[in-house]
């Protein structure tokens, strides 16, 4: 059902299996896409990412991508918008669309260069102050929520 639609959430190299379950979660819950930029830090068919995602994962089935450039020729037309705490303009203040494609760092070392480069747009969910960054997938899922509630889904 998911992987064909037009907003999709995408992981860049994950390093926590458990995130990529809560990942799978949230983008059934919210009608997206996932994929999966490898390698990742573990298999991807861990048992830790089918514990977290429960049955969920039938209604978002990851489609992984065997590294960086592979993964990149698949985004046609969509704007890519990577989530990053290195950038100034908030998800609050951005005009997403149906077709957009959220892209998730790595939780220990974010997105390289040549990622924030091939961005559209570089977006961050603003804190309260002291506070570094969220988890990965609760960051996803907040900006999949924003999305879609400008998108004018659910």
């Amino acid at each position: 059902m998911c992987k064909n639609s037009p907003m999709r959430l995408a992981l860049y190299q994950p390093d926590i299996p458990q995130n990529v379950g809560a990942a799978i979660r949230a983008a059934a819950c919210f009608g997206a896409g996932l994929d999966i930029v490898e390698p990742c830090g573990f298999p991807l068919d861990s048992r830790e990412i089918k514990r977290v995602a429960m049955d969920y994962g039938a209604l978002a089935p990851p489609v992984a991508h065997i590294g960086w450039q592979a993964y990149a020729q698949t985004l046609g037309e969509a704007r890519l918008i990577l989530l990053t705490t290195k950038s100034d303009q908030s998800i609050w203040e951005f005009e997403f669309r149906e077709t957009d494609t959220l892209l998730m760092g790595r939780e220990s070392a974010g997105a390289p260069e040549d990622v924030h480069a091939a961005a559209t747009a570089r977006l961050s969910i603003p804190l309260a102050p002291g506070a570094r960054s969220l988890n990965v997938a609760v960051a996803a899922s907040v900006a999949l929520a924003e999305a879609r509630r400008q998108v004018g889904w659910g």
